[in-house]
């Protein structure tokens, strides 16, 4: 797309729908978010029911990784920007949570990232008492106990957020802000939420659309 469109604040574009092949307006909004820095939201919406939203991120900074141990319950409140470059860590639970080609930026604070991983653990617990899978089902539930203690207060874990193009943050005193190696920046992945904790495998994809353990 011709680069001058991002100059103006508010446009339309039009476009072809992809489930019923009408003409579909897609609206560019420009905005500027603490962190995010400047950013273009995009919607489209059809009357055939096809919806289509996302958000471009226009600038990059160094690449960043920022690491806050969570010991307690005000740590909970600590705020995190996630844009859709940023990969999530937590160590100890052996969780990463990697941008997909579909992922989304979000502000929320680390009790709120952990919810976003407890649904994904809920469903893949779900899924494995489906098909009784012992194993899985074990360690789903073993995770979620884990998440249970941390928003309780009761265990201590790391989050780790990094970001090659520098736009995600954890917004604390007693985060560890770094800057990455260019050869770190390059290392991280993207794709899937991945739970892979001895050989045991839980994917869920960005999209929303989970595959069950075990699954392509």
């Amino acid at each position: 797309m011709n680069q001058d469109y991002f100059k103006s604040e508010n446009f339309e574009t039009r476009t072809t729908c992809p489930l019923c092949q009408n003409d579909l307006v897609m609206k560019w909004q420009r905005d500027n978010i603490p962190y995010l820095g400047e950013i273009m939201y995009i919607t489209a919406k059809c009357q055939c029911s096809f919806r289509f939203t996302d958000t471009m991120i226009l600038s990059s900074k160094e690449p960043m990784r920022y690491e806050l141990s969570v010991e307690n319950l005000e740590d909970l409140n600590a705020r995190v920007v996630r844009s859709t470059s940023g990969t999530i860590h937590i160590p100890e639970m052996g969780i990463d949570v990697e941008p997909g080609p579909a992922s989304d930026s979000y502000i929320t604070n680390i009790e709120g990232v952990l919810q976003r991983v407890q649904n994904v653990l809920m469903t893949a617990n779900r899924w494995a008492q489906a098909d009784e899978d012992k194993e899985k089902f074990a360690r789903s539930q073993e995770l979620l106990c884990m998440l249970n203690e941390v928003i309780e207060g009761k265990r201590k874990i790391t989050v780790i957020i990094e970001d090659p193009l520098g736009n995600s943050a954890i917004i604390s005193k007693k985060a560890v802000a770094t800057k990455l190696s260019k050869e770190e920046a390059e290392e991280l992945n993207t794709g899937m939420i991945v739970f892979d904790v001895e050989k045991s495998e839980i994917a869920h994809d960005i999209l929303d659309n989970v595959q069950p353990p075990g699954g392509d």
